[in-house]
């Protein structure tokens, strides 16, 4: 396996540059650095409080780093504005850990929202686009039911579906695989590789899910919370087997240092 750092792979959709969080005056992360890659699917992951949604929120633009930038196809999330930040904003989709569909509307109604907000289409447009969508997914029949009449499982779809609603270059996934049973995970995994191949998309995905790391991504992301910043970035196997640190290696092998915490 050759290292990430030696593979050359043209212009990044994501730059992270020097990047520090911090909440009320504390710093949680700092000095991380990492590039992402079109058609790619790039997990962030590492142990408990390492800060990895902290990463994916501010990415997508809900909070504004302490320090350094973050590009998205060479703008500042932070810095755009307007019909910029707008068009910026229609580059990604973003499915969250719960699902966070309104479950005072029909699961085809929750996949118009990002219609509704950021395009000017027909009812009957936004309809058919929505029941597509939802067809990718494998719940074109469901596309009148309740988001409460939905298992976990359909429900983690659904958000997809809404995700992928503008055909973004990005999607975001906070722990998909949360609350799902072993099966249900592996076919999520599974939809993932299909709407990449199919769609062309870039996939971003934040889980400590060591076999859905292993089954769709390129590369991950590792952050560590002793350090509280980035300490890996490359294939999983590569980091598995040959990272020469051996706290990394541990993450992916599933052993315990002397410096995990018994929580």
């Amino acid at each position: 396996m050759v290292p990430e750092q030696a593979t050359s792979r043209g212009d990044p959709i994501i730059r992270v540059e020097d990047f520090k969080a911090a909440y009320g005056g504390r710093v949680v992360l700092h000095d991380v650095n990492f590039e992402i890659y079109p058609g790619e699917v790039v997990v962030i992951c590492g142990g408990s409080g390492c800060g990895k949604s902290t990463v994916l929120k501010h990415i997508i633009g809900l909070y504004e780093p302490a320090g350094g930038r973050i590009l998205i196809d060479g703008d500042d999330i932070h810095e755009v504005q307007g019909a910029d930040r707008d068009r910026l904003l229609r580059k990604f989709g973003v499915a969250y850990q719960g699902g966070a569909l309104f479950g005072s509307m029909t699961v085809l109604e929750n996949v118009r929202v990002p219609l509704e907000e950021f395009t000017d289409l027909s009812e009957d447009m936004m309809n058919l686009i929505g029941l597509a969508k939802l067809r990718l997914v494998g719940l074109e029949q469901a596309a009148q039911r309740m988001p409460s009449e939905l298992s976990g499982g359909m429900q983690k779809r659904a958000a997809l579906a809404r995700a992928i609603a503008l055909d973004p270059r990005i999607v975001f996934l906070d722990e998909p695989s949360a609350g799902l049973d072993p099966i249900m995970s592996a076919d999520l995994d599974q939809l993932i590789l299909t709407l990449k191949r199919l769609l062309h998309m870039t996939f971003v995905m934040v889980t400590h899910e060591l076999p859905s790391i292993f089954t769709v991504a390129d590369r991950v992301v590792m952050l560590d919370a002793a350090t509280r910043t980035c300490i890996a970035v490359d294939a999983p196997a590569y980091l598995r087997d040959s990272s020469p640190d051996p706290a990394v290696r541990a993450f992916f092998n599933r052993q315990a240092t002397e410096t995990t915490p018994l929580t």
